[in-house]
């Protein structure tokens, strides 16, 4: 299918609802990289990260009727709080599932945008019982966090603006969790660059879409210890076709290299990121090769960040 037209219009669609965030460089990380680094600064984002403009888009892609009886997601962070400020500006009620030990803070960030939050127990099968019990209870619509086409439209809207601003970037890299952000930053790359590559940066502990990209299909992962917290979901049936089809290749990062790439933005950008966010930067200082005297793109995905669990 063709995504050109569409990625367009939904661009058009979100622009009241979301920002159009900067572009940042920093001489000392593109030394470093021995590249030129494009920072497109997400963590700058309303609600603080890239999915504001996910969920913005799938809620404009709602019918009247649709809208009027609301939306529906489970998220234990970052797509709770897009969801329910996207509703918020539209107008639209929103009912998000939240497992019962999700931080206060993210709950109260849902609830300071009107999200009606129902707590359940912290696994995947009772968050999914329980948003299905109130789609059937209420007539809501379901929102997938990065396993639905109006999702991932919406997310590819970052790599949109990047290529809008920078036409002669060499690659763009995401980090990969869930598979939306890296399947629409693909997708705008296909469709809106004639030589732009994607590449996907994932943590080595958890490296399910490294090895479904190697087995062609979907693997899970056994084990969620990672410092990037927003990484540890695995992708889905919508997404990985588009992995499969427009995104180059997907690199690993170890733990301390992660927190030695957040540590160098912070330090030397002066700007706040989540773990998640450092992995492009841990993959391009960690691959010389494919990286060096390339333009290159990376969305800072979010800055939503626990400052009380720095890892340095």
């Amino acid at each position: 299918m063709d995504y050109k037209e569409e990625l367009k219009a939904c661009h058009d669609r979100i622009k009241p609802y979301i920002h159009k965030t900067p572009v940042l460089t920093s001489s000392y990380l593109n030394d470093r990289g021995s590249c030129e680094i494009y920072f497109k600064c997400e963590q700058f984002q309303k609600m603080g990260a890239f999915k504001m403009r996910g969920a913005a888009n799938a809620i404009l892609s709602l019918t009247e009727h649709e809208m009027k009886n609301g939306v529906v997601t489970h998220s234990s962070g970052n797509f709770a709080q897009a969801v329910s400020l996207s509703a918020k500006s539209i107008g639209v009620p929103a009912y998000i599932v939240m497992p019962e030990n999700a931080p206060n803070v993210k709950k109260d960030a849902v609830r300071s945008y009107n999200g009606q939050i129902t707590e359940c127990y912290p696994s995947i099968e009772v968050r999914q019982a329980t948003a299905d019990k109130i789609v059937e209870d209420t007539g809501a619509s379901f929102l997938h966090p990065s396993n639905q086409i109006e999702v991932i439209l919406g997310q590819g809207t970052a790599a949109l603006e990047l290529l809008d601003d920078y036409p002669d970037l060499d690659l763009i890299v995401t980090p990969v969790g869930g598979g939306g952000l890296v399947a629409g930053t693909a997708l705008a790359c296909h469709y809106f660059s004639k030589k732009c590559k994607t590449i996907g940066a994932e943590p080595s502990k958890v490296d399910d879409a490294y090895r479904s990209l190697k087995s062609g299909k979907i693997e899970n992962n056994e084990t969620t210890d990672t410092i990037a917290d927003g990484l540890r979901t695995t992708l889905g049936d919508v997404n990985f076709p588009l992995i499969q089809k427009y995104v180059d290749q997907i690199l690993l990062a170890d733990e301390d290299e992660i927190i030695e790439a957040m540590k160098l933005i912070w330090e030397r950008m002066k700007i706040i990121i989540e773990p998640s966010c450092a992995l492009p930067l841990a993959v391009v200082l960690k691959n010389p090769d494919l990286f060096s005297h390339k333009k290159v793109g990376i969305i800072l995905s979010g800055g939503n960040v626990d400052l009380k669990k720095l890892p340095f």
